[in-house]
């Protein structure tokens, strides 16, 4: 008989503003503790030097973690210029230095370039896995990392001020966008060298820095009811996806991972809610009569098919 995880079936999601020099991982375990929650993650990494919004999921919340993770996000950060650093950022060595000073003019004609779709490689110093292996932990082992560029989105890039050796962004972007990549390569386009010096995530989503509760606050209500105050619905990831509710002998089926057959009333329902797009392909959050989440289901060959189900009773 397997081993039992320790803590409680604590189902939703926090909101942190995580403070700087603390891992993402030390911010999951930070809020597990707090919660005596039996199962969390996050759905986008921030650096130790970074701050601001990191979205924790706990419990069956972190079945709608990829969800987070596709959702927009906003930073609004600091370039200094003149010195290139191993790790793109203020922690690093420093691999290269330069005279130059990019002017307000400079950088802000050199914005469009750096908006839209970019092929982009991200830091040696970053999460991504080479042969199974972390990319930073080869780097910090004195390795050679090469990673392939890749495509990524910057709907929005402005310039918010300069100094003589810094100039201060927002960028909103997609998943999978690097802000430390995105200062070495404009930094190198405005013919210097830069890296980040400070980061803060403003937005996550529909998530905003109004939204996010600092640690210090979380931490003196350890093991308390009164911690469920800052918990978010595990709905609350996934706002962008269609609902749909499910009752009676489909409820029961569904949560025990079969499939129903979409029947005239259901599809009334669903054309009512979803429009007149194809619905073949397309992914459902099924909740109760209640409103309570049931499962993601995707519609194929005229049924719901559930492939994430929540199971609030065990996890």
């Amino acid at each position: 008989m397997g081993r039992r995880k320790k803590g409680n079936p604590v189902h939703g999601w926090v909101i942190l503003d995580k403070p700087l020099g603390m891992g993402s991982t030390q911010a999951v375990a930070a809020i597990r503790r707090v919660f005596d929650a039996k199962k969390a993650g996050h759905a986008g990494t921030l650096d130790p030097m970074a701050t601001g919004i990191l979205a924790i999921a706990l419990g069956e919340a972190t079945k709608t973690v990829p969800y987070a993770m596709d959702c927009d996000k906003t930073y609004r950060f600091t370039a200094t210029w003149g010195e290139a650093r191993d790790s793109d950022d203020a922690e690093g060595r420093v691999t290269g230095t330069s005279p130059e000073r990019p002017t307000r003019e400079a950088i802000e004609a050199l914005l469009p370039r750096f908006t839209g779709v970019l092929n982009q490689t991200p830091p040696a110093y970053s999460a991504i896995k080479v042969g199974g292996v972390r990319a930073y932990d080869l780097a910090r082992e004195g390795e050679t990392v090469t990673l392939e560029p890749r495509q990524v989105e910057v709907f929005e890039a402005r310039l918010l001020g300069v100094t003589a050796d810094t100039a201060e962004f927002e960028i909103r972007c997609g998943k999978g966008t690097y802000v430390r990549s995105w200062v070495r390569d404009i930094a190198i386009a405005l013919g210097t060298l830069g890296h980040v010096c400070a980061l803060r995530r403003t937005a996550l989503g529909g998530w905003e820095e109004k939204d996010a509760v600092a640690l210090d606050t979380l931490t003196p209500f350890m093991h308390s009811p009164a911690a469920f105050g800052y918990l978010r619905p595990l709905a609350t990831a996934l706002d962008g996806i269609p609902a749909l509710a499910v009752s009676g002998p489909d409820t029961v089926r569904i949560r025990s991972g079969n499939p129903i057959l979409i029947r005239a009333n259901l599809f009334a329902k669903m054309k009512d809610g979803f429009g007149d797009g194809e619905l073949s392909g397309l992914t459902v959050f099924l909740k109760d009569e209640d409103g309570s989440p049931v499962a993601l289901a995707e519609i194929a060959e005229g049924e719901l098919r559930p492939f994430r189900v929540f199971n609030f009773a065990t996890s």
